[in-house]
């Protein structure tokens, strides 16, 4: 009895918790977005660095294995290390709903309606 008693106040509590939150305020977009842009810099500033490291083991590699008095292949065609450069972050700028369309009107009609089409009262389209 106790184990469901307490099944069933556990169940109610976490249907409290998972409450519908409120819509992020503007300025919570606007955060979320450059933490989204920070984190895809900061991925490509790591990939710069590895590239860079794999470069300089590679080097090595090559003066010792020459010093050594090994043979060595080429090393393969690989592109070059790309620097992202400092992080900047510009903000979107936001479109007014008008801009965007989002409320424009219907266009203008091209061509008169098709007279082909059945009236409102059920009766077979008119030939013509």
């Amino acid at each position: 009895m106790k184990k469901l008693l307490t099944l069933g106040l556990l169940a109610a509590a976490s249907a409290t918790v998972m409450a519908k939150l409120p819509a992020p305020s503007e300025e919570a977009k606007a955060k979320a977005a450059e933490a989204a842009a920070k984190t895809a810099w900061t991925g490509k500033l790591e990939a710069y660095q590895l590239c860079k490291a794999q470069d300089k083991v590679a080097a090595a590699y090559y003066k010792s294995a020459k010093a050594a008095g090994k043979d060595t292949k080429p090393p393969a065609a690989a592109p070059a290390c790309a620097d992202p450069g400092p992080f900047a972050y510009t903000p979107p700028e936001a479109k007014p709903l008008e801009a965007a369309g989002a409320h424009s009107p219907a266009g203008n009609a091209t061509s008169p309606p098709s007279t082909k089409q059945p009236d409102a009262v059920g009766n077979p389209a008119k030939k013509s």
